[in-house]
């Protein structure tokens, strides 16, 4: 294998002089330069990349940890963060926890062990203690979760604005019996959403009973089974509002076997904006996330972390939007 020393000794000149035209860190006399390049193409000499990189301190890489990339949301994420990361120069680790803390336990360790340059962590709990443990080690930022006991700088959804937007939303269609489908207790998102949905019910004097409130698990599968103990619960609801665009689907799915219409029976508003919300039949009236501005604030936030490493932690919010499509209309039962 042809070594820097092998290119230095065909050019004539010193191994330093090779180091420096190549990663261009001192001027070289044009003619030298040129001995040099050439030489490296004779020789076919490719360096050693992750050799150099370890010796700066970096390997162009960061680590991204994801609870479930088989959610069409958190994969638009990836891929947004992949594109950020791929234009700033750096290569993208993706590593899914399924949820499970052990896993990602698991996982933090085995990014450590390729030394990435920094991790945009989505974990599915809070892991204080283990941040506590990392961050001295990698510069983090925290994609959707606040972990209040550590600085790690963090980019957030206003997921209670959101809630409140699809409630107030439905209020002003006019429906007055309408039920929810959470997503799971202990994930940071829902429970903000249902705060905010319930909060513009009530400013229209509405009630939102524990008993139109059925927790699901962010899954198709779940908010089909989430609607069908619903409809048991509360039978004469006219509106519904799900904690994601996936139980949305579901939902409406089990509405369809029940023969109810969306939304001449029915209305049904979702939240994330997934590729598929806009092809589902009807098209999903939804929250959209800003995906795009959540993978390139991620992305800039770390790059900046990396250039100064002891500047205060940064907590952006970033705000969502209703989009309306063909799942709503006023109550018409």
């Amino acid at each position: 294998m042809t070594t820097i020393a092998d290119v230095a000794r065909h050019a004539g000149v010193s191994v330093a002089t090779v180091s420096h035209v190549m990663n261009r860190t001192r001027h070289v006399e044009p003619e030298t330069a040129e001995r040099v390049r050439a030489a490296i193409t004779a020789l076919r000499y490719s360096p050693n990349s992750v050799a150099r990189s370890l010796r700066r301190g970096e390997t162009k890489t960061i680590g991204l940890l994801l609870p479930d990339n088989s959610n069409p949301f958190f994969a638009s994420v990836a891929r947004q963060i992949e594109d950020a990361g791929f234009v700033s120069g750096y290569t993208v680790i993706l590593c899914n926890s399924d949820g499970n803390a052990e896993k990602e336990e698991r996982y933090l360790s085995v990014l450590m062990a390729k030394q990435i340059d920094g991790l945009i962590f989505a974990g599915s709990s809070d892991h204080a203690r283990v941040f506590a443990r990392l961050l001295p080690s990698v510069p983090a930022v925290l994609l959707d979760r606040e972990i209040q006991s550590v600085n790690v700088d963090s980019v957030l959804v206003d997921h209670d604005h959101g809630g409140y937007l699809a409630g107030r939303y439905l209020v002003g269609l006019g429906h007055r019996k309408i039920g929810a489908i959470g997503g799971p207790r202990d994930s940071s998102s829902s429970p903000a959403r249902l705060r905010g949905f319930v909060r513009a019910l009530g400013e229209a004097g509405l009630e939102l009973p524990a008993s139109s409130i059925v927790d699901s698990d962010y899954h198709f599968a779940g908010g089909r089974v989430a609607m069908d103990k619903l409809m048991g619960r509360e039978p004469d609801i006219t509106a519904v509002f799900a904690c994601n665009d996936l139980m949305a689907m579901g939902a409406i799915t089990a509405l369809r076997a029940r023969g109810l219409r969306v939304p001449d029976d029915i209305s049904m508003v979702g939240f994330d904006d997934i590729p598929y919300a806009v092809t589902t039949w009807p098209s999903l009236t939804t929250i959209a996330q800003p995906v795009e501005k959540i993978g390139i604030r991620a992305v800039s936030l770390l790059l900046e972390r990396l250039s100064e490493p002891e500047a205060p932690s940064r907590r952006e919010v970033l705000a969502p939007a209703l989009v309306e499509r063909e799942s709503c209309a006023a109550p018409r039962r």
